[in-house]
């Protein structure tokens, strides 16, 4: 059973209660505005860093608890709130820009692998690593290739593609792998690519200058997170990551040596910059992504106490040559 037992406020009791925890409001009416289009409970993620801590130690513990405090802290204001609102916000549209183009690049890489060995490949359990394809699981008696052929199959069935309804008409099924990858949402694509060979994954992760198919395999179930917080409007900017990325051995790859053995960083958004980063000089070189990434960190909103080191970067990140931007290589340009 539920505990919960807070009122139901209308958005000016809303406002009013900000006010009396200290929120400073200098124009109630944008504010209200606000609280209608974006509501209480969302922007609460972007104002829950303004709020006061408090220490808490339990009696006979040496442990110390930060707690947040309902007031907030002096100078706090709901212009700062929703300015924090409007980064994260532009903050996930220039994330959701890269991972599209990697996700496009990475089908084509692996429609492109398989497709010249076996136009089924992605059905053909002989084509796939073995631990996907074959292995059964003891609970269910079924392969991660099976469960995945049945998401495909559901993809398949709810398209309203013209693609799609073209091919059925013309050839039936089942769709090549060049046809059924356009169908495949990121999750399906990480988890494919997963179950690919371990020569298919090397050859692919070595175009996009990674050592093995093992850390770009980590990389895309991390930008499958990320994606999925940014697709979903939910607070990216300092959210800490739930399935972190590996990271290749020092020296291996020099450019991700400064997030090397940093714990802290590595569950940050920072390391999933500095991934969107590479792997945007590899998909589009010539694209103006990452100068647009550092004009909005350079905008980063002016709250006292915040700053992007609350992302995960570290100092002197901004000289590092991963951040450094780079001449363009071609007479093509995306922006």
């Amino acid at each position: 059973m539920s505990t919960y037992n807070k009122p139901y406020l209308t958005c000016e009791q809303q406002l009013s209660l900000l006010k009396d925890c200290g929120l400073d409001v200098t124009d109630e009416a944008a504010a209200l505005a606000c609280l209608r289009r974006i509501g209480y409970y969302r922007l609460s993620a972007y104002w829950y860093p303004l709020r006061q801590t408090v220490l808490l130690q339990t009696a006979g513990s040496p442990k110390v608890a930060v707690q947040r405090a309902d007031a907030f802290r002096p100078g706090s204001s709901f212009e700062q709130v929703l300015a924090l609102y409007v980064f994260d916000k532009r903050l996930r549209l220039l994330v959701l820009d890269a991972i599209e183009r990697i996700e496009v690049a990475l089908r084509v890489d692996v429609s492109y692998r398989l497709g010249e060995r076996d136009p089924f490949a992605h059905m053909n359990p002989a084509m796939l690593h073995g631990n996907f394809a074959k292995k059964v699981h003891p609970a269910t008696g079924r392969t991660a290739h099976q469960n995945w052929l049945d998401k495909h199959q559901q993809m398949v069935a709810r398209s309203r593609e013209d693609f799609v309804r073209h091919y059925k008409q013309k050839y039936g099924e089942p769709f090549p792998v060049w046809v059924s990858v356009e169908l495949w949402d990121f999750g399906m694509l990480a988890t494919f690519y997963q179950g690919m060979r371990v020569d298919d994954r090397d050859a692919i992760a070595e175009r996009y200058g990674l050592p093995d198919g093992q850390l770009l395999q980590s990389w895309l179930r991390a930008l499958n997170f990320v994606r999925n917080v940014a697709a979903h409007h939910s607070r990216l900017w300092n959210k800490n990551l739930v399935d972190q990325p590996k990271l290749p051995r020092a020296g291996v790859m020099p450019a991700f040596d400064l997030v090397i053995g940093q714990p802290a960083v590595a569950s940050r958004l920072f390391v999933m910059l500095c991934i969107l980063l590479h792997l945007m000089r590899v998909v589009s070189p010539n694209s103006t992504w990452p100068a647009r990434l550092r004009r909005l960190l350079d905008d980063f909103p002016a709250v006292s106490g915040l700053s992007v080191a609350d992302m995960g970067f570290t100092p002197g990140w901004e000289n590092h040559p991963l951040w450094q931007e780079r001449p363009e290589t071609s007479c093509f340009h995306v922006p």
